[in-house]
């Protein structure tokens, strides 16, 4: 699956490694800034699915920044600021931060609200419909259909393969497979094999000698789309998401930073 791209923006050095030790650990790419000057340079290249934002850096002003990355409604943005009085909160909120988090604060706590954050983001931009060809997949209705005929899929069987799907063709373990598609589960990983056998009767032309859904030996199962209609095998998204792909980035200026 492809990662999240993350930017830091702290002036501590300690702080900004370690934060980005952690983001990296949960599978996030973390991109550090030292500084407003290089952020500047960073965010003009590229946007970040995420922006955590030192409210208290000094060679300018950080929510001027705030308001810049708000305005390209492309990044969640994530305040830090030894600053705590509830105006300094507000003020924050309203420059365009989605959360403001005061220091001190403990990693457990910093990594609940990002992912709090990731997981608005991917509800935004997820997509409602998919279509392999063959194989289509509604994710509003919860629905599959398999060359025509809708198919009776258990909720289990759904949830196992929306997962297969998102890996974008890369193998996932047992393991993984059972956190992703059932995460309060404690079933034994050996489970997903039999609801990978019920799966593959339902939506594999032939379930002796599965292509769909391929069994990749000592990692686990890999979903390959390929088979069926590769000429086909683009989601239709949301009109949000398509919005966002096409958007123009106006070039970040600030009228109080220098070049």
């Amino acid at each position: 699956m492809s990662l999240i791209y993350t930017a830091i923006v702290e002036g501590n050095p300690h702080l900004r490694s370690l934060l980005g030790w952690h983001l990296q650990q949960a599978g996030y790419t973390a991109q550090q800034c030292a500084n407003l000057q290089q952020a500047r340079s960073v965010f003009n290249r590229r946007q970040p699915t995420l922006v955590i934002l030192d409210a208290d850096l000094s060679d300018g002003d950080p929510l001027e920044l705030c308001q810049w990355l708000h305005q390209q409604r492309q990044s969640m943005i994530l305040i830090l600021s030894a600053k705590s009085t509830e105006k300094d909160i507000v003020k924050g909120l309203k420059a365009g931060a989605d959360d403001y988090l005061t220091k001190p604060f403990g990693m457990q706590e910093f990594m609940a609200r990002v992912e709090a954050l990731i997981r608005r983001v991917r509800v935004a931009s997820a997509p409602l419909f998919l279509d392999y060809g063959d194989l289509k997949i509604d994710l509003v209705q919860r629905r599959v259909q398999f060359r025509g005929d809708f198919v009776d899929l258990t909720p289990q069987e759904f949830s196992l393969l929306y997962v297969l799907t998102q890996a974008e063709g890369n193998p996932l373990s047992r393991s993984e497979l059972l956190q992703r598609a059932w995460p309060e589960a404690i079933d034994n990983p050996r489970t997903i094999d039999t609801h990978v056998l019920s799966l593959r009767k339902k939506i594999e032309t032939d379930p002796r000698q599965p292509s769909l859904i391929q069994t990749v030996r000592n990692v686990g199962y890999r979903f390959n789309p390929e088979v069926i209609q590769a000429s086909s095998a683009s989601p239709v998204t949301s009109s949000a998401t398509q919005a966002a792909k096409v958007a123009e980035v106006e070039p970040l200026k600030f009228n109080k930073m220098s070049s």
